[in-house]
């Protein structure tokens, strides 16, 4: 177990207290032991980190001067290890990946018989390639790929650097995935974006496929969360930049193209063709409408319906109304519906008023 000493010089964060105190873990201030780490990132739980069991917290100054100061927490201060960060949250982050990768799963390198593997795929000796898995012809990993069971990767499809697929995921033919993403269980990249062109008549008609012949090319660091799927592009690409994090059940149309260091919260839709800018924070369940330009650092709540672009940067978007009892919806619905006659009633008011 390392010692707070050495965590924090690997951190960069300042030490009060015990620096040869060992610490086996993290855990949330109201279960933390006295060998394990919490944090204290919001100044509204000064008082359930005042009374934590944590053996060390990771905080800021201020939250330091503050419990330094607080009567109900002097015996727990004197004995308790401090991190004084910066930005104690992600000082947390980084601290937890530290642990995670210490005390989770190790992947060795090698290949399990079950594996289908064709003959002119690349796939290095430090890889670790699953029971079930099938690489097709052309594809080419990187160094310390981990690639868990029943993933299927398509041809020519390339995998950077420790990348890390897990069980049951499905990447196409063609598609590019950069070093230390994540890709978990159930996402699929490359499938067909959804493309028909009409052909109808007054007798009937179909729906004719349009061939989907783009790729998928994903960035470094990206994160793709559990059944989501992000389509290839019809015949350009679609584009995921960077850093960016994709939470659960996202569907990202063909041609989409997403900038840098964004975040895609559960059941977000980006329709076809739309460009979403650097530093994006998309609530869940936001949806966005096709061709659309989205400018760098914009914000959008949970449940909002994006259908024009937005052009100037940092703004923040929200387009759902909070719940509230059904019995006042019904009222207010009442009014809604009749807003144009009310509009109507206003404008001869006014025109009586001029005469």
């Amino acid at each position: 177990m390392p010692s707070a000493i050495e965590l924090a010089e690997q951190f960069q964060a300042s030490l009060v207290g015990d620096g040869s105190r060992t610490l086996s873990s993290l855990a949330p201030l109201e279960l933390a032991r006295a060998d394990q780490i919490s944090f204290l990132s919001n100044p509204l739980y000064r008082q359930q980190a005042a009374l934590s069991d944590a053996g060390a917290l990771i905080l800021s100054q201020a939250d330091f001067d503050f419990l330094a100061t607080d009567e109900k927490s002097a015996s727990r201060h004197q004995k308790r290890t401090y991190f004084i960060a910066k930005n104690a949250y992600s000082t947390f982050a980084r601290m937890a990946q530290w642990f995670a990768k210490l005390n989770g799963p190790q992947y060795l390198p090698g290949i399990a018989h079950q594996a289908a593997i064709d003959p002119s795929a690349l796939v290095p000796l430090s890889c670790h390639i699953g029971p079930f898995v099938q690489i097709a012809a052309g594809v080419k990993l990187g160094e310390r790929v981990v690639i868990l069971g029943n993933v299927s990767i398509g041809t020519n499809t390339t995998i950077g650097d420790d990348s890390l697929i897990y069980p049951m995921a499905s990447i196409y033919h063609d598609c590019e995935i950069g070093q230390r993403c994540i890709i978990h269980s159930g996402a699929v990249i490359g499938s067909d974006g959804f493309g028909f062109a009409p052909d109808f008549s007054a007798t009937g008609g179909e729906w004719i496929k349009i061939p989907q012949t783009g790729r998928v090319v994903i960035g470094d660091d990206v994160e793709i969360g559990s059944c989501t799927s992000i389509d290839r592009g019809a015949m350009a690409q679609t584009t995921i930049g960077s850093g960016t994090k994709i939470d659960n059940q996202v569907q990202i149309g063909h041609n989409v193209s997403i900038g840098q260091h964004c975040v895609l919260a559960g059941c977000a839709a980006v329709a076809g063709s739309t460009s979403i800018g650097h530093y994006c924070v998309i609530g869940g369940n936001a949806n966005f409408a096709g061709h659309l330009t989205i400018a760098d650092r914009t914000t959008v709540s949970g449940g909002t319906a994006i259908i024009r672009s937005i052009e100037e940067p940092g703004q923040h978007f929200t387009g759902v109304f909070p719940s509230m009892p059904h019995a006042v919806w019904e009222k207010n619905a009442a009014i809604l519906r009749g807003l144009d006659k009310i509009r109507q009633r206003l404008k001869q008011l006014e025109l009586k008023k001029d005469s």
